[in-house]
This record gives C-alpha cells, sequence and structure tokens, in this order.
C-alpha cells in the first residue's frame, strides 16, 4: 500500500563500535590487522537489517573533536578511561563497510552521535512527511530511551552483542519505574551519570531522584515550588532543600548536558538512506578484503526492500 509506514533503522555506530570492540576476542587479517571491532558491527548490523527489513537506514558518528557540551562545562566525559588507540583505528574500516552497503554516514562538528539521532528521528516524524515513517534506534547506550515515542524505538544491546531487547514506551516506563519519557533527562540532571561525568546534584542518588521526579515532574517545578514553598515541598526534609537549594546550578548545568539536541542544523534527505541502494557485488567485495568470508555466506539472508518512492526529495 502506498500510504503503508516505513522504517527507518538509525544506527548509533560509535556505541555499536565500542561494544563490539570489547565484546569479541582479537581478530586479525592475515595482514595483521586488528577487526574485532569491524567484525562485531557487521554481526548487530546484518541482524538488525534481517530482523526489522528497513526501508531506509542511516549511521551516525560522533565527530573526533569536543562538542558544546565541552564548551559548557570542560569537564564533560572528561573521567572515562582513555580508548584503545586500536580501536578508533577500526572506525575508518567501519565506514568503508558501511559505504560499500550504500548507507550514508552523518557526523557533525560540535555534535554527537545522539544530537544527529535525536534530530533525524524527529525530522523523519514531521506531520507531513509521506511515507509516515517508524524508526529504529540501533544503540547499546541507555541515553538514547528519552527518544523513544510511539513511533520511536530503541534495539538495545543489553550485554555483548547478542543480547537484544526492542524498547518501546512502556518497556522504557517499566525500567524506570513508571517516570513518563519526558522526565528520564530530568531523573538523571538530579543523579547524574559519572559515565559522562555529569555531576548532578551531590547527595542525591537514585531512589531520591527518582521520588523527586515522581513527584513533581521537572527540576523546573522542583524549584519553582521550592521558591514558592508551597504545601508539595513541605514533605521534602529540611536537608535535602538545603542540598537541592546549593547545588540549583549544578542542576539544570546537568540538564542541559543530558539533553539530546534534537534541533541542530543537518543536512538530511530521506531518498539517500533508501535501502533498496545496496550493492551486493560492493558488499562482497569489502567482505572478502577484510576476510570475512562467513559473512559473506548470510548475505542472501538480508531482505532488500525496494521503496516505491523513488522519487522520494524530504528535508
Amino acid at each position: 500500500m502506498e500510504n503503508e509506514k516505513k522504517r527507518l533503522l538509525i544506527i548509533d555506530s560509535n556505541s555499536i563500535i565500542h561494544r563490539a570492540y570489547h565484546a569479541l576476542p582479537r581478530l586479525t587479517t592475515k595482514k595483521g590487522e586488528l577487526v574485532n571491532a569491524v567484525y562485531g558491527f557487521l554481526l548487530v548490523f546484518l541482524k538488525a537489517i534481517k530482523d526489522f527489513q528497513p526501508d531506509y537506514i542511516a549511521a551516525a558518528f560522533d565527530f573526533p573533536a569536543p562538542t558544546f557540551r565541552h564548551e559548557k562545562y570542560k569537564e564533560y566525559k572528561a573521567k572515562r578511561p582513555k580508548v584503545p588507540e586500536e580501536l578508533y583505528q577500526q572506525i575508518p574500516k567501519v565506514k568503508e563497510v558501511l559505504e560499500a552497503f550504500n548507507v550514508p554516514i552523518f557526523e557533525k562538528e560540535r555534535f554527537e552521535a545522539d544530537d544527529i539521532i535525536g534530530t533525524v528521528s524527529r525530522l523523519v516524524l514531521k506531520k507531513e512527511t509521506m511515507p509516515q515513517i517508524e524508526n529504529i534506534i540501533l544503540s547499546g547506550d541507555a541515553d538514547l530511551f528519552q527518544l523513544v515515542n510511539p513511533d520511536t524505538k530503541v534495539y538495545f544491546l543489553k550485554k555483548g552483542i547478542k543480547n537484544t531487547i526492542l524498547y518501546d514506551e512502556e518497556l522504557v516506563k517499566e525500567k524506570y519505574q513508571g517516570l513518563n519519557l519526558e522526565e528520564l533527562v530530568n531523573f538523571k540532571a538530579l543523579k547524574g551519570d559519572p559515565s559522562d561525568n555529569i555531576p548532578g546534584v551531590f547527595g542525591i542518588g537514585e531512589k531520591i531522584a527518582m521520588r523527586l521526579i515522581k513527584k513533581f515532574g521537572s527540576l523546573e517545578n522542583i524549584y519553582k515550588e521550592l521558591e514558592e514553598n508551597s504545601e508539595k515541598v513541605k514533605s521534602i526534609k529540611p536537608k535535602l532543600k538545603e542540598i537541592l537549594l546549593k547545588y540549583k546550578e549544578q542542576a539544570f548545568l546537568s540538564k542541559f548536558l543530558a539533553q539530546i539536541n534534537k534541533n541542530i542544523p543537518l543536512d538530511f534527505n530521506l531518498g539517500k538512506c533508501r535501502w533498496s541502494k545496496y550493492s551486493k557485488e560492493n558488499a562482497t567485495k569489502i567482505l572478502k578484503n577484510l576476510e570475512f568470508n562467513s559473512l559473506i555466506v548470510r548475505l542472501p539472508e538480508i531482505l532488500t526492500h525496494q521503496s516505491k518512492s523513488e522519487n522520494l526529495k524530504l528535508f
């Protein structure tokens, strides 16, 4: 049917590469090139294509430079362990693989892959867009749960690269004990995130953050009620009030850092993401060069949908 909903697979590439590198043992070509992250990325990529049979595919990458978040808070992600150079060396190979499969790559100076994914997912869900789109975000990063909505799901790598789960609105709410999806960023702003070095509010952990957000809904509401000394805040213990007021600026900084930017300037055309452009010949060639012979055998399993919207020009 002409108006049937189409499916866009958006790949959080750096997340998958990191997960694959750490999940798989060392794998080298005859030339001695390490390719375990590339191989793992391909396993996840091919599985997602088989499972979801997308009509469109796009791959987002982090830009290798400081972001607008670093400009606001120079310590952002500062405590992360240094990424091994042999992992970085495999990123260009992953890009070569994606190019061979005719999957467009998106990266933007000053922004992270999360911001690209957020922007793309917003653009394709504009009401005037035809055909209607369903987004499937492929990632191992729970931060992307804040993008989940009736038309956007996260195909999440729970552990390693084989244990996956598709998170929809219901599952995300279940994971976060009933929090509404729009409340997730506020929850993270209070409790912080050590992996990204987002400070949060000192002295507030997950349980207290959860309770506060369930009661007030957002940081803005918490501080509005505190300033008014309303009936609603009288149940908050004096010590907690003191902490919240002391670290107000830090709380809002943390929300800024945690919030995915869905409005970045991005040159995006859905038509160029059409999966029907996939070339088996080019894909086979790159897999042979990487000596991934077992994956070549699997290529016939990949369903290459032919889009009916050959002249689609959006955005």
